[in-house]
């Protein structure tokens, strides 16, 4: 036989024994997973297993780019994942949210028959899982801009890749699946501590909560009351009075009103040691809604992974503070005024550009029509006691008194400015962070509201207590830019703009927090947010476009 005969014929014994090699169009999985991503794009749903597809575009530009060929042939990176989203709600997220049940399901049935129509669901139903898990752990489940707009923080996907090429990357890679996450989602310390007490509170929850303080009379140091012994039992619970304290006693006594100042400082409220409305309330919240604001919390932080640096300024609208961090540590926390529930401090990322010490203050519009030309009417004199100016559009300063404030009607021709000095409504010093909300951090003239518990007291910027610390930290020079210094332009009452590094600023809203000391501290929903974002956080999985 001669060599062109003897070639043909091993091909047609090829054909017949199967053992030439298949092509992409005539492999059985391949024709099954494209059967079945062209069901997906074509009627713009698919269920397998029960489980809804939300990633249609992703998986369809994964699995076309690579053939069609299925990317989940490695047991041992299925279980790694399945382990992964077993444990999601240790960040507050929901295990059924990556179909885990539906997953044990599948594979069973996969395993069962080996049908390639079976394996390409159980492929397309682990990616689903990977896209939604990785989705959430690097932006959060809850598409923050959608509910509210004023919503700007990073959404970067892992530098900037394209998902159809970083997605089989994931899953390829001899780098275990959680290391890869960890390497990508770095954590911070207030994270992974309210990590430990989201599970710290479960367990309370387990054990069946904590008992309810009986409301009535204000209970302090010295009282004898029956209710003393159930609030002896409740602050146990949660780590207030130490574990072991006689729970017996109905005398309000010292070391008690010691517990119940902490237990009001971990609440925001006046820690005075004495139990009345406030502190009842606060007591007799269920432990399945500090769950919630524990979970609301982790959930906020994932929306501004991406915008962290090391070094920035962090603000929490709830909590009334302003924090500086450093080589992820906090070096510097103060008291804050944020806005007023009708002036609400927006949530907003921002890049510090400057600093100004001795600043004037331009009224904006809305408090101009709302405070000030009010005021004027009401007092002539007013302009006089608070130093303000009134320029008009070319920048000239207006005598006052030349203009008719009584007939004013329609839009008021001029702006009014306030010098420079101690009673400026910027205080002494201002840090600018660029936005289209006109909000920035400043000092304040009005000091004694830093003593109240609750200081939702401005029109939308933020008051920081001891601002001229923040600026040293900030400019980080003290050859040039040491306290000293700082004072001493504040002293000259000439105004002064220091250029700054520019530092992510985080205007952020949590309810839950974390102490200096590492404890848990709860806030109040001054803005009625947190219910919005719970619902999102509880329904259905959306994955918009990144």
């Amino acid at each position: 036989m001669n060599p062109f005969m003897r070639r043909l014929a091993a091909v047609f014994f090829a054909m017949l024994t199967g053992a030439l090699p298949v092509s992409a169009d005539q492999d059985p999985a391949v024709h099954a997973m494209k059967a079945r991503l062209d069901a997906l794009q074509s009627a713009g749903a698919l269920e397998i297993a029960g489980a809804r597809i939300a990633a249609r575009d992703i998986l369809s530009a994964v699995y076309a780019k690579r053939d069609f060929r299925p990317m989940w042939t490695d047991s041992a990176r299925v279980q790694e994942l399945l382990t992964l989203i077993a444990a999601a709600p240790a960040d507050g997220l929901n295990s059924a949210d990556y179909f885990l049940t539906e997953l044990q399901a599948q594979s069973a049935k996969a395993n069962a028959s080996g049908a390639a129509p079976d394996q390409a669901d159980l492929d397309i139903l682990l990616t689903e899982s990977l896209v939604r898990f990785g989705y959430h752990q690097l932006f959060g489940k809850v598409n923050a801009a959608a509910l509210d707009a004023d919503i700007n923080f990073t959404r970067k996907f892992l530098g900037d890749r394209e998902p159809a090429v970083a997605i089989p990357e994931i899953i390829a890679s001899p780098m275990p699946l959680q290391q890869q996450l960890d390497d990508s989602v770095h954590r911070s310390p207030v994270y992974r501590t309210l990590q430990q007490h989201l599970s710290d509170y479960r367990r309370i929850a387990d054990a069946g909560g904590w008992p309810r303080v009986a409301t009535g009379e204000t209970l302090r140091k010295g009282d004898n009351d029956p209710r003393v012994v159930t609030l002896r039992e409740r602050l146990i619970v949660t780590g207030d009075l130490p574990a072991g304290s006689d729970t017996r006693s109905s005398t309000f006594d010292e070391a008690l009103e010691a517990a119940v100042i902490g237990f009001q400082a971990r609440h925001a409220l006046a820690a005075d040691g004495v139990v009345g409305k406030q502190s009842y309330e606060a007591m007799n919240v269920p432990v399945e809604t500090r769950i919630d604001q524990l979970r609301l919390s982790l959930e906020r932080l994932r929306w501004v992974r991406g915008d962290r640096a090391e070094r920035f300024i962090a603000a929490n609208i709830a909590g009334y503070r302003v924090f500086f961090v450093s080589d992820d540590k906090l070096a510097w926390i103060s008291r804050a005024m944020v806005g007023k529930a009708y002036r609400q401090t927006p949530v907003f990322r921002g890049t510090l550009s400057y600093l100004e010490i001795n600043p004037t203050w331009t009224v904006p519009p809305t408090i101009l029509k709302q405070d000030v030309l009010p005021a004027i009417q009401r007092n002539p004199a007013y302009l006089q006691t608070k130093n303000m100016s009134v320029i008009d559009r070319q920048g000239r300063k207006v005598d006052p008194a030349t203009i008719d404030w009584t007939s004013l009607k329609g839009g008021f021709p001029y702006a009014i400015r306030q010098g420079p000095g101690p009673k400026n409504a910027l205080g002494e010093i201002k840090f600018i962070f660029p936005n289209e909300h006109a909000v920035f951090l400043h000092d304040t003239p009005n000091r004694s509201l830093f003593a109240r518990p609750e200081r939702a007291f401005s029109s939308g910027c933020i008051r920081v207590e001891n601002p001229f610390a923040l600026a040293e930290l900030i400019l980080n020079d003290p050859a040039q830019w040491d306290q000293a210094a700082l004072l001493k332009v504040r002293d000259s009452r000439a105004t002064e703009r220091v250029k700054t590094p520019k530092l992510p600023v985080l205007i952020l809203y949590l309810t839950a927090s974390v102490q200096a000391d590492g404890q848990a501290r709860f806030l109040k929903d001054v803005y009625a947010r947190d219910a919005a974002v719970l619902a999102a956080l509880n329904g259905k999985v959306v994955i918009p476009p990144l």
